[in-house]
């Protein structure tokens, strides 16, 4: 495929001329060369040690450093013609993008159906006064065809992009005395050791540690000296002490990645109706949501974060869908943990509701729901302590204490959580949105608009059928795309439904005849 000549005399189809065509900021060469220059010397140091086994260390330095000086080379060859070869334009109709030496790819995006132009800077691109702008039409697609990527303009043009493509007619006359509707509080940061990213990071450090040693070939002498230090403690202690230094290194950790994305975060409205996110301490962080794309929220209370009284609170909007770029990147997040009457208020105001809906009081589930959770729970606390019990009888009667053991331990704890989870069931309709809430482990409050709901399924497995229960599901174009209501009694859960969005189930539904019905119909 041809690319079209840099100027043209005629006008464009979309109404702009061919010499509105711009190109990125020429140090984005430097800025890709530094980074694949990091890659290559992580790469180096372990490639380095392995040659340098059958042959003499100069000599596998020496070849390695051959090779990334040529990887070097014909990076910033690559980099320099990508640049040169792409331009974009942000016409009256389209947004352009062309970019491509041996493969041209030519692609736009309808100005109308815009709905995100999202900035992020790492710390190399915020030195330089760079930026990347992602260009997002909020459509399910599955791929980049909804997307297109400036990578890299400066800071003052990637801030002109996003208020030229997210220009929208003011929503009311009176603007918002206050556009900000939270700041960071520094105390949030109390929320972060206990979250479920701690321990996954604990244990991503000791990974760390095993494979580095490895790749030095000194593994062993990292296992033997932990057994040194632990040779007069029993090993149940020895698992013990290193369970809890995972953990602490998790904690310092999360309070690391906290740091780290969330410091100066602030959320404000916009004039226009859209609400933006900007956070990040190295890598600068800011994200849009139109209001006219959200569907509700949804708060989200984790088990150590709930316990401390906290929530956090994220967007049901549609678009919000992450693709390989932003699989580590949590875009619908409004607000990290807080306090939950700051994450009810922050609701409200992104609702623009006088009180929160996810604050309404909600209808309880039958006992039948309860009875279900605490079978299900002490079945699966049980089903190992059944495993130990049969195996003792088989091998050795050692595994009939740990049996004992697990039962006096795991019984308790499933019950705990089978009357939280219970607990937690509920549902309501508060004024415009339907509210419903569930989960133990990770408890979700879910406010969604009555006029977002597409659909309802309604499934009853042969259990549910015998203890009278059904569960609602609830299908929205945002968010998750449906959202449950589990465990609800048939006929005031159908009743709910009905009610709730009128005549979107009401036709399936059977009318019940009353006892002067039947009675006529003799």
């Amino acid at each position: 495929m041809s690319e079209a000549p840099d100027t043209m005399t005629g006008a464009a189809a979309d109404g702009t001329r061919e010499t509105d065509w711009l190109r990125l900021d020429p140090r984005t060469v430097l800025v890709r060369v530094v980074l694949f220059s990091g890659v290559l010397a992580g790469a180096a140091l372990p490639v380095t040690f392995a040659l340098a086994g059958p042959r003499p260390l100069w000599q596998a330095v020496a070849w390695v450093a051959a090779g990334v000086t040529l990887a070097l080379l014909a990076d910033i060859v690559a980099e320099t013609v990508r640049l040169r070869r792409t331009r974009y334009r942000i016409g009256a109709e389209r947004v352009e993008l062309h970019t491509g030496l041996l493969v041209v790819q030519r692609r736009s995006l309808a100005r109308e159906r815009i709905r995100s132009a999202d900035l992020t800077a790492n710390p190399l691109q915020r030195a330089l006064g760079l930026v990347k702008v992602r260009i997002g039409t909020g459509e399910h697609t599955g791929g980049s065809e909804s997307t297109l990527e400036l990578d890299l303009v400066t800071r003052a043009e990637g801030e002109r992009l996003r208020h030229e493509l997210l220009a929208r007619p003011a929503a009311s006359a009176a603007p918002d005395h206050d556009p900000s509707l939270a700041t960071l509080d520094p105390r949030w940061i109390r929320y972060a050791p206990v979250s479920f990213l701690a321990p996954a990071l604990g244990g991503a450090a000791a990974g760390a540690v095993m494979q580095v040693s490895e790749w030095f070939g000194a593994q062993a002498e990292v296992i033997d000296w932990i057994g040194d230090r632990f040779q007069d403690i029993s090993i149940p202690w020895m698992i013990v002490v290193l369970v809890l230094a995972a953990t602490v290194a998790g904690a310092v950790g999360a309070l690391g990645l906290w740091v780290e994305m969330w410091w100066n975060y602030r959320l404000e409205r916009e004039p226009g109706g859209t609400l933006r996110v900007s956070r990040g301490l190295l890598t600068a962080r800011s994200v849009s949501i139109e209001e006219r794309r959200l569907r509700g929220i949804e708060l989200v209370e984790p088990l150590g974060v709930r316990a401390l009284g906290a929530a956090r609170v994220d967007a049901v909007a549609t678009g919000l869908v992450k693709d390989e770029a932003d699989k580590h990147t949590d875009l619908k997040t409004l607000l990290p943990a807080a306090e939950r009457p700051v994450a009810d208020r922050v609701a409200a105001q992104v609702l623009r509701e006088p009180q929160p809906p996810t604050g309404a009081p909600l209808a309880a589930h039958p006992r039948a729901a309860r009875t279900r959770r605490v079978r299900w729970a002490l079945g699966s606390a049980l089903l190992p302590v059944a495993v130990l019990v049969l195996l003792g009888l088989l091998l050795t009667p050692v595994l009939l204490y740990a049996a004992a053991g697990c039962a006096v331990v795991l019984g308790p704890v499933a019950l705990l959580f089978a009357l939280d989870a219970y607990r937690s069931l509920g549902h309501a309709v508060s004024g415009a949105y339907l509210v419903t809430r569930s989960g133990t482990v990770r408890r979700t409050t879910v406010a969604l608009q009555r006029s977002g709901v597409i659909g309802w399924t309604v499934k009853q497995s042969y259990f549910q059928r015998r203890a009278g229960l059904l569960t609602l599901t609830a299908t929205t174009a945002a968010g998750a795309g449906a959202y449950d209501i589990p465990d609800a009694g048939r006929s005031e859960g159908l009743a709910f439904a009905a009610g709730a969005v009128p005549d979107l189930l009401a036709p399936f539904l059977e009318a019940v005849p009353t006892q002067e019905a039947r009675s006529t119909e003799r």
